[in-house]
């Protein structure tokens, strides 16, 4: 599934155990909506991959979307993955404090958490 837009798309691919759901640009209050309708159209699995290395933004309204994206996938008993931030968004996860709250990885570390 994909959802596309001038300055930002997201492209969705579901397995058994995972949703990955890949936001290319920029997410801000322009298009945070295509985003978050992403992230809630993802089908329920143990995890929600969430691979940031395609966005070259991430404001505080796409923070807010990743947090109650997060308490979502938790409430339901997954966990929510961020993978492969580019270094303006890993800054941003790191000024939020989001980085203690989920879990980021590099794509190489994901077989330690998702069996093949």
């Amino acid at each position: 599934m994909r959802q596309r837009g001038d300055r930002f798309h997201v492209e969705i691919s579901v397995t058994d155990q995972a949703v990955d759901v890949r936001p290319v640009g920029e997410i801000d209050i322009a298009t945070v909506g295509s985003f978050r309708a992403a992230l809630w159209a993802a089908p329920a699995r143990p995890v929600l991959r969430v691979e940031l290395s395609g966005v070259r933004l991430l404001s505080a309204s796409g923070v807010r979307a990743l947090v109650a994206a997060h308490l979502r996938v938790r409430a339901r008993g997954g966990e929510l993955v961020l993978v492969d931030p580019d270094p303006v968004v890993a800054r941003v996860l790191r000024a939020t404090g989001l980085h203690r709250v989920m879990v980021v990885r590099e794509s190489a570390r994901l077989g330690e958490l998702v069996p093949a």
